[in-house]
């Protein structure tokens, strides 16, 4: 079992050949977020053979600092870059702070902008609110910048800001259920 900083414990040794696994970061910090409720219903809906895994560390990496990117990151950089490489994609759902990336979310992407294990990587945004148009285009414009590939049909808004950050009534909506599951199938499509 390996123990790493921000996540879950997971048994990657045990994983089947055949399962896919997402690495799910919310840009909110809030405990109670639509954000991070999207990606729980998310995990939780997924098919049997896919993993998504929350990322639950954007507090605990240090702020962006060219001269400590080195060979050797600090441990918490290396692990969230080791999480993504492991990942055969991402998902990742922000609100908009300031017509813009919360600092926190934008802070770990820097972190990933000279790391190898983030090009290529197929990428999903999910969008909890139909006025959250900034974040999404500044979110996909970084990721297009950092190389990575985003997945059009796996790019989604789902209108559940305003609704708590209960991920049971998540599920039990089909108008929000029925659009995730396809982003998670477009997203499994282009990996």
């Amino acid at each position: 079992m390996r123990h790493t900083a921000g996540l879950r414990n997971v048994d990657l040794t045990n994983t089947p050949a055949s399962s896919l696994r997402f690495l799910a970061i919310s840009g909110s910090l809030r405990a109670t977020s639509s954000n991070s409720a999207v990606l729980e219903a998310a995990r939780r809906i997924g098919a049997p053979e896919l993993d998504v895994e929350i990322y639950h560390g954007l507090d605990t990496l240090p702020h962006f600092n060219p001269d400590l990117d080195l060979d050797t990151p600090p441990p918490v950089i290396g692990a969230l870059r080791a999480r993504i490489g492991a990942a055969d994609g991402l998902i990742i759902s922000s609100p908009e702070y300031a017509h813009g990336i919360p600092g926190s979310l934008k802070n770990a992407l820097d972190w990933l902008v000279a790391s190898v294990e983030f090009p290529g990587k197929p990428v999903a945004l999910i969008s909890t609110s139909p006025s959250s148009a900034h974040v999404v285009a500044q979110l996909a414009e970084v990721h297009t910048t950092m190389s990575a590939r985003l997945v059009a049909d796996a790019c989604i808004t789902v209108p559940v800001r305003g609704r708590g950050g209960d991920p049971e009534s998540l599920v039990s909506d089909p108008g929000i259920a029925a659009p995730l599951r396809r982003a998670l199938e477009a997203l499994a499509a282009a990996r």
